[in-house]
């Protein structure tokens, strides 16, 4: 009798650890799929007006932040892979846009980060100012948190920074709706309804770990 107990309890425990393991796998790519489609779209359209590149500014920014914030205080490490998922996923959307808008554009003119013309902010023709900008971005955020390390209030803001622009997600595709008066071209169903899932399955899969770390709180609700 106590055999079977045993072995049913085994059979739970390994159905438990391979619900979990699914669950950081979709938590560490589901994050990154709704952009699939818009890629796909971008490609066949050969047009990316329906598609603001700032978001990928606001994701890149938040996924920086919050990699530097587990640097300071380690959270779970699938959020972690996330985060260096969705970079990856947005550089990738960058480059898309960036060959195709060099291969619609009409103007030989093109603007550069070098340029510092703040007009042109995240607007630049070639994907390499996108990466240079990023990694400025990450240098400077190492050196003060080499600096700031130890300081707690400093490591808290980190996560709350990266909060903060994550929550603002959604403003530059308004924005961007708002400017050209339509959704053309942009794949919000898919978009909308994949990260809410994705929020959800965060939240009922995840809450006992991340509890400890209530700058996440806001991103689920």
């Amino acid at each position: 009798m106590d055999a079977e107990v045993v072995l049913q309890e085994e059979d739970m425990e390994g159905s438990w650890t391979l619900l979990s393991w699914l669950a950081s796998f979709v938590m560490v790519f589901g994050g990154a799929l709704p952009y699939v489609p818009q890629y796909q779209e971008i490609q066949k359209s050969s047009n990316t007006e329906g598609f603001s590149t700032r978001v990928c500014l606001v994701l890149l920014i938040a996924n920086i932040l919050r990699i530097f914030f587990w640097i300071g205080k380690q959270f779970e490490l699938t959020l972690l892979l996330q985060s260096v998922v969705m970079i990856l996923t947005m550089f990738a959307m960058l480059h898309l846009c960036c060959t195709v808008q060099n291969t619609n554009r009409v103007s030989t003119k093109q603007h550069h980060l070098s340029d510092l013309n703040l007009h042109y902010f995240w607007k630049w023709s070639a994907f390499e100012d996108y990466l240079l900008f990023c990694f400025g971005f990450t240098v400077v955020c190492a050196v003060i948190t080499l600096l700031l390390l130890d300081s707690a209030v400093f490591v808290e803001t980190l996560g709350s920074l990266a909060v903060m622009f994550e929550a603002m997600l959604g403003i530059p595709q308004l924005l961007q709706n708002f400017h050209n008066r339509s959704t053309k071209g942009m794949r919000d169903v898919c978009f909308d309804c994949t990260e809410h899932r994705g929020d959800r399955c965060v939240l009922h899969i995840f809450i006992s770990s991340v509890c400890a770390h209530f700058h996440f709180h806001p991103c689920f609700l």
